[in-house]
């Protein structure tokens, strides 16, 4: 299972990613696939990962707080993306591990983590500056590893285009160019793997798309509004607000609402129910206000300015739709079908594998059915 981070889900036609069009031709299309709420690079790679929600598999942002412990979740922050406690749910290699079934990961959100005191038997810590043919070639030295010690799941992870799409805009020649090297890059895999001659499935999936942003108007929030007293969850498409005081949530709320412009402003209880999040935060993740622009609109960073690509918002948004393609003997051949929510993937991939659930997910087995050959 391979995630295009910020693949948006016509990349492949947009910008003519040759390697993907041909293989997923032979196997099965969606015309998109639904990121969970918010449409945010670990909410959802950890949702593929578990079959869950993001607000009942513990990771509701990229940033968040948790009051209960006083701390802080926070993508670059080494310590809690390793620490397993913040993460809930079965990711796929966790239930590969426990079913006596060997894992690998080359990147993951959650992998680094000794979920449930297990990692993948094969992984890396995450690391940029790791070379693309190297990462290619580690995929076929393991599927060439004898059967007992071979991965019969490799999660594997490209963050090219997501870096493209921020820097310089989902329509910029820079994230044309990403797309052709990571489509490169997946035919180089896809032509190693098949030498093997090895019964393999492929499935390609991203965590959700990409917009472009208004960088000439950034979204601010009021001159004379105090948060001394609150904890904050910043970022540029959506910002929570945490404050114990019911009282002082209310008068926030109130001042918030009444000088907002193009950004909502939400309690947490009040979140669309289609979101599932505010409503069913399972764990208390959630701020008590969320502040959430408008498409296109971003808050802006500590340098006052804007990158042209922006996601995050509204996951029911054209625009932030992700991708879902398969190939391998599993599929069918030459299937396109509409969009479905990203949870699904984990049912999916489980009966692929012959794994049996062992919780309640969100996601459906027979969602999928329909791709598949039996």
């Amino acid at each position: 299972m391979i995630s295009i981070d910020g693949f948006r889900h016509d990349y492949a036609q947009k910008f003519n990613a040759q390697h993907l069009l041909q293989l997923s031709a032979a196997g099965v299309r969606a015309k998109g696939m639904q990121p969970g709420f918010p449409s945010l690079t670990f909410p959802n790679h950890y949702a593929l990962a578990t079959g869950m929600y993001p607000s009942h598999h513990g990771i509701v942002d990229n940033i968040f707080y948790d009051s209960s412990r006083t701390k802080q979740y926070r993508v670059g922050n080494r310590a809690t993306v390793e620490d397993s406690s913040w993460y809930k749910g079965t990711p796929l290699w966790v239930l590969a591990e426990k079913q006596q079934m060997v894992s690998a990961s080359y990147f993951w959100v959650g992998s680094e983590a000794a979920i449930q005191g297990i990692r993948p038997t094969y992984y890396f810590l995450y690391n940029e500056q790791a070379e693309v043919d190297s990462r290619v070639q580690q995929v076929a030295k393991w599927l060439s590893l004898p059967e007992d010690q071979r991965p019969h799941l490799i999660t594997f992870y490209f963050p090219e285009v997501d870096h493209a799409g921020h820097r310089y805009g989902p329509d910029s020649d820079s994230t044309r160019n990403a797309v052709q090297f990571v489509d490169a890059a997946i035919g180089r895999m896809a032509e190693a793997v098949a030498k093997l001659q090895l019964p393999v499935n492929f499935v390609i999936v991203s965590d959700h798309g990409m917009t472009q942003a208004d960088t000439l108007h950034p979204l601010s929030l009021p001159a004379d509004l105090s948060l001394d007293d609150c904890k904050i969850a910043p970022a540029n498409e959506k910002i929570m607000l945490y404050n114990n005081d019911p009282a002082r949530v209310k008068v926030l709320y109130q001042k918030l609402k009444a000088s907002a412009k193009n950004y909502q402003v939400l309690l947490r209880e009040e979140t669309p129910a289609r979101w599932h999040y505010g409503q069913e935060d399972r764990y208390h993740l959630i701020g008590d206000i969320i502040l959430l622009a408008d498409p296109g609109y971003s808050f802006a960073g500590k340098n006052g300015r804007i990158s042209p690509g922006h996601h995050g918002y509204d996951n029911k948004l054209p625009d932030m739709q992700a991708v879902f393609m398969a190939w391998g003997p599993a599929f069918k051949s030459g299937y396109t079908r509409s969009a479905f929510a990203n949870v699904h993937v984990y049912p999916l991939i489980a009966y692929i594998l012959g794994l049996k659930i062992t919780e309640v997910i969100d996601g459906d087995h027979a969602i999928l059915r329909d791709i598949l050959k039996d």
